[in-house]
């Protein structure tokens, strides 16, 4: 099931010029693939320098596993890591804030984004998960040229893990 933009800006808490990814392709109870065409824009703001550098792709990844969150209700349904939205609905509860706790193997095999002509396919593959983190496996793509690749932890709710 295909999910647009605006879709994905109602479901994560990234909104505007921040919101990185333009559409959900695929996705299931493990697996998530996004598109997006955004590091083309000049005003991207994660550009420095006139550059968009490859380590922003893994913004990229972690909105993909933010989306792929609230696709499948993740730990904040407070439910089953395996949760559908309804058919091109929203997940009921706006997801709070998460955050990377660690990233390894991050693996860069271009030095920019901003460079590439083509669309960029974000995918993230859910290893384990439960109601306060979840550890993905995640690349990126562009046709068929590997990009970057790596393994994230995430933390759910982290406003309320950090007493923010």
């Amino acid at each position: 099931m295909r999910l647009e933009r605006s879709w994905i800006e109602k479901n994560i808490p990234h909104h505007g010029r921040m919101c990185l990814l333009d559409e959900v392709i695929d996705w299931d109870a493990q697996h998530i693939r996004c598109r997006s065409g955004t590091h083309l824009a000049s005003d991207h703001p994660l550009r420095s320098c006139g550059r968009l550098g490859i380590a922003c792709g893994i913004e990229y990844a972690a909105q993909a596993m933010a989306v792929h969150g609230a696709l499948s209700g993740g730990a904040l349904a407070g439910g089953a890591l395996l949760r559908a939205a309804p058919a091109g609905g929203a997940i009921d509860a706006r997801p709070e804030a998460g955050f990377l706790a660690a990233l390894r193997n991050v693996q860069l095999h271009v030095l920019r984004l901003d460079d590439i002509d083509t669309d960029l396919i974000c995918e993230a593959t859910l290893i384990a998960g439960d109601r306060g983190s979840a550890l993905y496996d995640f690349a990126m793509r562009s046709e068929a040229r590997l990009l970057l690749r790596g393994r994230a932890t995430v933390v759910f709710d982290a406003n309320k893990r950090i007493n923010l």
